[in-house]
């Protein structure tokens, strides 16, 4: 990931927020919402300096550090899905976040943050909606499946609300050593890759070599083991992975492009949480 820093955050007057569409979503102590405000999109980027800096080792500027949030110039125009644990004192509520950018975000933006390592044209040139997923965690106290499928289950919402078709974003391996991560890359390559009228390409100056290993002597199960909870998550809602891998020095992590067509998860969320009542 590349972090592009800005002044300090303020309610866009683009019209863009839709907090009033999107109904909150509670289940227990957590509470599911979109961001409604600077105070809500602060404690966003307050639990991503946590993870990303404290707990996963990216390398902190002066102001970020001085600050203790991760703050990108993306943030201003996007959209930010937060669940909250309401037993929790005001302020420190925020235990859960994902970044939502539409192409009409994107306009304001001046471009989605993923192309800065991939070429997303084969995705942005669709006729149809898209999104671009990022700046996704969870606090390490509550990284279990009632707050991930919580996550889900608003991504599925908002698809639906905006009628998305096509989901994108950065996924990351921790480390910048790819050959520590040759057998995934590899499987990901072997098995993932988009069809040709998708095929999103790391960019030429960044590019990764992904396949590692032989392919014949790839063994799927420890594959998969060895990804990261996210990714395997992203996989078996259909997601495919793009071609190149790229190493991000600032957040310590190597990442590849993540492709979900929302067909494939919308209908599961729909069928399952009755998302369309009510």
């Amino acid at each position: 990931m590349t972090v592009f820093q800005s002044s300090p955050i303020s309610q866009p007057a683009n019209g863009l927020f839709t907090a009033t569409e999107f109904k909150p979503l509670t289940a227990g102590q957590q509470v599911l919402r979109l961001a409604e405000n600077a105070a809500d999109i602060e404690a966003a980027q307050r639990l991503r300096y946590r993870v990303f800096y404290d707990e996963l080792g990216a390398h902190a500027s002066p102001e970020t550090a001085a600050s203790r949030m991760d703050v990108d110039a993306f943030d201003n125009v996007c959209e930010h899905l937060i669940v909250e644990d309401m037993s929790r004192p005001v302020g420190a509520r925020v235990v859960g976040t994902y970044r939502f950018m539409r192409r009409e975000h994107a306009a304001i933006a001046g471009g989605f943050y993923t192309a800065n390592e991939f070429d997303i044209s084969p995705l942005t040139k669709r006729p149809g909606a898209v999104m671009e997923l990022g700046r996704s965690c969870v606090d390490i106290g509550y990284r279990d499946r009632n707050t991930m499928q919580l996550l889900w289950r608003g991504i599925a919402e908002y698809v639906m609300q905006h009628g998305i078709e096509v989901m994108f974003g950065c996924g990351s391996l921790s480390g910048i050593d790819p050959d520590k991560h040759a057998l995934a890359l590899s499987y990901l390559y072997y098995n993932h890759l988009p069809p040709e009228e998708m095929r999103v390409k790391a960019l030429p100056e960044r590019y990764v070599e992904m396949r590692r290993v032989n392919p014949e002597s790839i063994d799927a199960r420890r594959a998969l083991v060895a990804l990261p909870p996210l990714l395997k998550g992203y996989l078996r809602a259909g997601a495919f992975i793009g071609e190149g891998a790229v190493i991000d020095h600032q957040f310590n992590t190597i990442d590849l492009c993540v492709i979900v067509k929302t067909d494939l998860i919308t209908g599961r969320y729909t069928r399952h949480y009755d998302l369309g009542q009510g």
